[in-house]
């Protein structure tokens, strides 16, 4: 075993023995108490929590603690969902320093003492790393300070309970990866068929809060990485507009279409969730002009589709009999519920390229900029390429490096060939707002992605191509995915694209649909499909 290989086993070992650790504890305290009345996490919302610690029938502490149990038995032991790349020392004795601040009458809202997960790529500034999945990162010094998206989760009160594993370097590093997979995490899997994919490259997040080891979860997204593991789990996924939620403090692709966002069971959830992440911050000058809600859950109303004008993207149908089957019932309970539909086309094809260079040139420059103030060992892009090919052996066993080579030979933001893609890709939002205005639509409708491929270290990725994720992506617009229905026990989502900062004008849309149609199941961790659609 190489010295590397030995690092690994040893973090795999941390890992499982503080999580081991933590349900040993768990354990004891139940074995000497009953359970709290009435506490059952398996698809527990924040409201339900937040009820229960505001009746005293369970405090922060005891939601900590029991979360770590079931991290311990399903992502750990049981089926291995491999969710979680690391846990927060820290949590019980933050969560008892919000249980005090409750009993002295201090709430500060509606996330007090949840218990939250996020993505590795999110800086924390505490006793966890934080690496983008990737080895290169495991030794590098902690973060000067939080992400302002931490920060903000820990302002509102929620306890980060732990970060998930992700598709390494948010699935900008091969053409050929596995989604879910990481050199630090080793491969996630779906919860509700284990031999499938979570998708990426929030997979971690998205298969956390689908088997319910924390509230809910925070993901980023650059094209698809939250909205597409939120379809292929089970859950609502939200990509806000670009510059609502701040990039300060994550590890960056590009910084003209990074976003973080919530992944969680409800687009109630959800939009508790991104009212704690929005928010104007000087460290992301994106943010400037953020059109910041105060609340989002006023925007929630049974009868929101009621007059809604929606645009079916046709060309995202007849790709996938089996997702059409799913997708054409729910688009005919949209019109039932007082929305008109009509048909669009809107392809991605014509910017693809152009948003293909864009990430590239701008992946090379902002991630040597965030590696230079971070320090360590991996100082830029190229010591990245460098510390990969000397331990292929735990970092490229599966697939290479190709998008961080092609990567390293673009030029600087300067360079014309990147300014005439950037050009090319800002055609995209001004086409979406045109295209709705024409319209006349409140927001765009069609399936998220396809149903999950099988996990294939081999080849790699399996995708069908249908993703409704780059249009929105490219544009910086705002996109929610609500589950829709399954085909062959595959959970598959519906979206709601709309303009810049119209975040408001979606929650409505979601939750109409979300509450007529009750999609979600509960995942039950089989090991293969079913065998009936």
């Amino acid at each position: 075993m190489t010295r590397d290989a030995f690092a690994l086993d040893r973090r795999t070992f941390l890992q499982a023995a503080l999580a081991a650790g933590a349900a040993a504890t768990v354990a004891k305290d139940l074995g000497a108490a009953p359970a709290p009345k009435g506490l059952v996490l398996e698809e527990a919302t924040i409201d339900q929590l937040q009820a229960g610690m505001a009746e005293g029938h369970w405090t922060s502490e005891q939601l900590v603690e029991r979360y770590l149990a079931r991290i311990a038995a399903y992502d750990v032991a049981g089926p291995r969902l491999n969710a979680v790349i690391e846990l927060n020392p820290d949590a019980p004795a933050i969560a008892r320093a919000l249980d005090a601040e409750r009993k002295a009458g201090k709430v500060r809202g509606p996330l007090h003492g949840i218990p939250v997960l996020i993505k590795d790529n999110i800086d924390t500034a505490d006793r966890m790393k934080t690496t983008a999945g990737s080895l290169a990162l495991a030794d590098a010094p902690a973060p000067k300070q939080d992400a302002t998206a931490a920060l903000r989760l820990r302002l509102a009160g929620a306890v980060i309970l732990g970060k998930t594993n992700l598709s390494e370097w948010a699935n900008f590093r091969s053409t050929h990866s596995s989604s879910g997979w990481s050199g630090r995490g080793g491969q996630t899997r779906n919860p509700y068929a284990l031999d499938r994919t979570p998708s990426g490259s929030s997979s971690g997040s998205g298969v956390a809060a689908s088997a319910s080891l924390c509230a809910a979860a925070v993901g980023t997204e650059t094209d698809g990485s939250i909205v597409s593991p939120a379809s292929a789990c089970g859950l609502v996924g939200f990509k806000p507009t670009v510059g609502l939620v701040s990039r300060a403090g994550i590890i960056p692709i590009s910084h003209t279409q990074d976003t973080a966002g919530p992944m969680a069971r409800t687009v109630r959830d959800a939009a508790i969730l991104l009212g704690a992440l929005a928010g104007v911050d000087p460290r992301d000058p994106a943010t400037a002009q953020a059109q910041v809600q105060a609340d989002y859950t006023r925007f929630l109303h049974i009868d929101g589709l009621k007059g809604a004008r929606l645009g079916v993207v046709k060309n995202l149908l007849g790709q996938q009999p089996h997702v059409d089957a799913v997708i054409r019932p729910a688009l005919d309970l949209l019109r039932a519920r007082g929305a008109t539909l009509v048909e669009v086309e809107l392809k991605s094809a014509a910017y693809e390229e152009a948003e293909f260079e864009v990430l590239l040139c701008e992946f090379k420059a902002d991630l040597n900029a965030y590696l230079a103030g971070r320090g360590g060992a991996v100082k830029d892009l190229a010591t990245l390429q460098t510390f990969n090919e000397a331990r292929r052996d735990v970092e490229m066993p599966f697939f290479g490096q190709e998008l961080v080579k092609q990567a390293l030979a673009k030029g600087p933001l300067t360079d014309p060939a990147y300014l005439k893609a950037l050009a090319s890709c800002a055609q995209a939002r001004q086409g979406i707002t045109d295209l709705l205005q024409k319209e006349q639509l409140q927001a765009l409708v069609g399936p998220t992605s396809g149903a999950p491929w099988l996990i294939d270290h081999v080849n790699g990725d399996s995708s069908s191509g249908l993703s409704f994720s780059t249009p929105a992506a490219v544009a910086g617009c705002p996109h929610i995915t609500v589950p829709a229905g399954f085909v062959f026990g595959l959970p598959v989502g519906l979206s709601f694209v709309a303009g810049p900062w119209q975040e408001a004008q979606l929650l409505p849309l979601a939750y109409a649909f979300e509450q007529v149609r009750q999609a979600r199941r509960v995942p039950r961790f089989r090991a293969t499909a079913e065998e009936k659609a």
